[in-house]
């Protein structure tokens, strides 16, 4: 059996961190506490697998997420609470801004991003099949690289590349959705067209208000921002 005492040494600080990405996963303040204990017990008792010096936060975290596949994903024991709403919602937004907006002076797609709701983004994530919202969470919010994410996830890093890309064009689209129906797009010509997507990016519209589809890194911004 491992060392209690290196194990919490070397465990203890991500404890804060993996609670909330247990919340962000359960959606249920209750399913995360019993998640954390169970990613915990199981770490504790597969400690002596693990080498001293390697990335621990990752190793963690392939606990934690394969076992609310495992065990919280199927059951949903509890109605759903949505746990967003318990994390920190301003500090997602925050961090979107901040890897987003570049410091000399304002863009439309800043001024687009600064009229999203927490609740637009949040649905927009919520929306997500669960291997995109979780690959997306892992990528935007937790920042760990696409390999990092195939080892905690257990799928090719080519998969997690297409789960995220398709997460974030997703959330891209309900964002869309979103401009389009409280008057920040005018909704003309298809979505996403070359012909749209220039059009946006050469003109305001005529109240003054940006004419500017969110692009993928806005989305992935997004994400940060309401998440993070």
């Amino acid at each position: 059996m491992a060392d209690r005492a290196h194990f919490m040494a070397v465990t203890a600080d991500h404890m804060d961190s993996l609670y909330t990405a247990a919340l962000r996963m359960t959606r249920n303040p209750s399913d995360a506490e019993d998640l954390i204990q169970e990613t915990y017990l199981k770490a504790y008792r597969g400690f002596d697998g693990y080498q001293d010096g390697t990335n621990v936060r990752a190793w963690l975290y392939k606990i934690l997420t394969n076992t609310y596949i495992n065990s919280y994903r199927s059951a949903q024991r509890r109605p759903k609470t949505t746990g967003m709403d318990n994390i920190e919602d301003l500090y997602l937004f925050k961090k979107v801004k901040e890897g987003f907006i570049a410091n000399n002076g304002r863009s439309a797609e800043e001024e687009v991003l600064e009229s999203f709701t927490d609740v637009e983004v949040k649905e927009a994530i919520e929306s997500l099949p669960e291997s995109f919202r979780i690959a997306v969470l892992l990528s935007d919010v937790e920042g760990f690289s696409y390999k990092e994410i195939a080892e905690i996830t257990g799928v090719p890093t080519g998969t997690v590349m297409s789960r995220i890309y398709r997460g974030r064009k997703a959330i891209q689209k309900s964002l869309h959705d979103y401009a389009i129906a409280r008057g920040l797009l005018d909704g003309h010509g298809p979505e996403g067209s070359v012909d749209s997507r220039q059009a946006g990016r050469n003109r305001d519209r005529e109240d003054g208000s940006p004419s500017v589809e969110p692009s993928e890194s806005l989305a992935s911004t997004q994400v940060e921002r309401v998440c993070g």
